[in-house]
């Protein structure tokens, strides 16, 4: 897989906080916008939520360094002390999203300038160019300046390095930037023959003769080579990213404590989790729900899925969530009563070891003073506090959850880089975009009860029993051949459409549509029938060979007819038995859904856009050769297991508001947060939440 090494901290760090045996609790603390009297009253009331981290100065630079080359530490290290008194621990942030005025003032060429051209200017929160050198200089000094002061501080257990690479802002077409792309591509491609060949250039007379002619893909007359794109795509994630790794090593160079960055996992298209996930010692991530969805917990699932991944499946940080509402979507939906508890237990129970929020106290300026806090402007006679309250405590009664781990008979590919490219101009259909496809499938395995990972598609697969390519547009020659071998080897692989047609460099595979999955799925793809807007087709699903060599057995749903959109393959057969036929559309009686045998295992390839209901459908045999089945619990009860040696511990949600029940739970269940026993099944009330520890399996 495309990666750097990853280095590893001190010698005293064993994968979690320094001196901290428990759970996390707390949030950003921003003490410098309150007076300091201010500060005692808010430690006391941090204890009695059970608050036992903050993270502290992540938007300080302005007044750390009032004046280039001019310290003020005083502040914070009263703050710091004030803290370590009240038994609270400190995860110190460097505040480089966030360059003071003075540093724009004086370098106003390291502002970010938009692809159309616009420079961007001062008064909001995002960082310079990263690739500017004023920057880079300025942020590895102030990031020092901390790591010397407070390197060894006993309040400080983590350090926080940055906010939210890539947003609000990731690419730059700065000239800065355009000098650090041609280095990059030099450094990428070797020579300039090689650099043609790979973006293809001979099309539209592009080809290149001088490194200086190279330039940004800015806004141009009709569309920018997509090669050129992607390249440029892959370099600010590598711009952003050695940002981090020059102020996490400047830190190591005088502390041993663990550094992270708090990504937007599934919410920030900037950064490939995967090559980040190597170079952070922790893994932490910030999540907020689209007040949008009324099913928005889904949304949450799948971010808190994907960051326990990107941690390899070990514990995880929920840096950042809203104790309510937030400020910054059309309509702020404010959180229901038992949602806030909810939202913070489905992301313990997806393996997050610490669940914080942004942030301790509102704030009363600024742009984000209607989102939502710990502490609200309400005050503490208020409904949340008395929730951020009630959670401290749940937590504090599960807190030997932590360390137990997640695991998943299910994998979704997640390659940034496909997705980078598939999401681009002139694709057979605007329709095809990589997100929908992945949330889609993500919601039926939700729905059905079955805890899923994500995954590379170059990592070893063969810890799962089935796989889902939901859109893998981009797929290259190696991890073609590692999805073969897991099939060969007994997996199941569920393809949807639009998936293998490029290589590396956004060039068509040899062989065609589907080309180097051939093997695989037994099917290829002839020509792509992209539908009208508004258009649809029926699916019928017939009788699937059987997994045993007995001769064939009924699908569930044969003869059923199911409605599908958006795309529709011209296939040709390979060896792959039909499942399900076109109805109607441009490919009336055709292959629709095919099955494929190779070696032990099966490859599916459905070449149409079916919904969450539809694959319902589609799922059930696919689900049979894998050797899982649904929960069969009801639509809105979310349960996840964490296993330890000894334990098993059972996250169960109702979403709902009517009481649900967990049945088939083991003698010997607690509720941790009662101390009651369970006997036989567990009731959930409406909208409420049960932590249940079983004897392990």
């Amino acid at each position: 897989m495309r990666s750097a090494p990853h280095r590893p901290v001190g010698p005293d760090y064993t994968g979690w906080l320094p001196g901290v045996d428990d759970l996390c609790y707390g949030g950003d603390y921003n003490p410098e916008q309150w007076p300091e009297e201010v500060w005692e009253q808010d430690v006391t009331l941090m204890r009695e939520a059970g608050v036992n981290l903050v993270s502290v100065g992540i938007f300080s630079w302005a007044l750390l360094e009032p004046r280039e080359g001019e310290l003020d530490l005083g502040w914070l290290d009263r703050l710091l002390d004030l803290l370590h008194g009240h038994g609270i621990k400190v995860d110190l942030g460097t505040p480089t999203a966030s360059p003071p005025a003075w540093f724009f003032h004086t370098y106003p060429d390291a502002r970010v300038v938009t692809r159309d051209g616009t420079v961007l200017g001062f008064g909001s929160r995002g960082m310079a160019s990263p690739s500017h050198p004023a920057y880079r200089e300025a942020a590895v000094r102030i990031t020092t300046a901390l790591a010397e002061r407070y390197g060894d501080h006993p309040a400080v257990v983590l350090w926080h390095v940055h906010n939210e690479y890539g947003a609000p802002v990731s690419e730059d077409y700065s000239p800065a930037s355009a000098t650090a792309f041609r280095r990059w591509l030099r450094e990428r491609h070797g020579s300039l023959d090689a650099l043609n060949a790979a973006w293809g250039t001979r099309f539209w007379g592009q080809v290149y003769g001088e490194w200086e002619h190279v330039g940004v893909p800015a806004a141009a007359p009709s569309i920018v080579n997509p090669a050129q794109r992607l390249d440029f795509a892959r370099f600010t994630d590598d711009a952003l990213l050695a940002c981090f790794v020059a102020e996490r090593d400047a830190i190591r160079a005088h502390s041993d404590r663990p550094v992270t960055t708090n990504f937007m996992a599934a919410a920030c298209p900037a950064t490939d989790l995967w090559k980040w996930g190597r170079e952070v010692d922790i893994v932490s991530n910030d999540h907020y729900l689209t007040a949008a969805d009324p099913r928005n917990q889904v949304g949450l699932a799948l971010a808190a899925d994907l960051t326990r991944s990107v941690a390899g499946g070990k514990p995880w940080m929920l840096l950042e969530h809203s104790t309510s509402g937030v400020n910054w979507q059309e309509r702020n939906v404010a959180k229901r009563p038992g949602e806030m508890a909810r939202n913070a237990l489905s992301h313990l129970g997806r393996g997050a070891d610490a669940i914080m929020f942004f942030q301790w106290r509102a704030s009363r300026s600024g742009a984000e003073k209607f989102h939502s806090a710990m502490l609200p402007h309400a005050g503490t006679s208020s409904r949340v506090w008395r929730e951020v309250v009630e959670l401290g405590e749940t937590l504090r009664g599960v807190r030997e959850v932590r360390g137990a781990r997640v695991h998943a008979d299910v994998a979704i590919l997640w390659d940034q880089e496909s997705f980078w490219a598939q999401d681009l101009e002139w694709r057979p259909s605007v329709d095809a975009r990589h997100r929908e496809r992945v949330d889609a499938f993500y919601d039926r395995l939700w729905r059905d009860g079955l805890t899923t990972d994500f995954a590379h598609p170059e990592q070893d697969l063969s810890p799962y029993r089935l796989v889902v390519a939901p859109a893998s547009y981009l797929l290259t020659a190696d991890a073609a051949a590692n999805l073969t071998r897991y099939v060969e080897s007994g997996g199941t692989l569920l393809v949807s459409f639009f998936s293998a047609v490029v290589d590396e460099h956004d060039a068509v595979h040899p062989g065609g549509f589907l080309g180097p999955l051939r093997r695989a799925l037994g099917v290829a793809v002839e020509e792509f029938l992209p539908l009208r807007a508004g258009e649809t087709l029926g699916v019928r699903f017939e009788a699937a060979p059987g997994t045993d060599g007995a001769g064939r057995v009924d699908t569930p749903g044969t003869g059923a007819v199911v409605r599908g959109d958006v795309w529709a393959d011209d296939l040709a057969l390979e060896g792959a038995d039909v499942v399900g036929r076109f109805v109607g559309g441009p490919a009336d009686g055709a292959p629709a859904v095919t099955r494929h045998r190779l070696g032990a295992g099966t490859g599916w390839y459905v070449s149409t856009r079916l919904d969450v209901d539809a694959l319902a459908t589609l799922l059930a045999p696919v689900y049979d050769d894998a050797g899982l089945a649904p929960s069969g619990l009801a639509t809105d009860v979310e349960v996840v297991r964490r296993h330890a040696d000894d334990a098993q511990y059972v996250v169960a949600l109702n979403h709902s508001d009517a009481e649900q029940k967990v049945p088939d739970l083991p003698d010997g269940t607690v509720d941790l947060v009662s101390g009651d026993r369970v006997v036989g099944a567990a009731t959930i009330p409406p909208a409420g939440f049960r932590v249940l520890r079983s004897p392990a399996r």
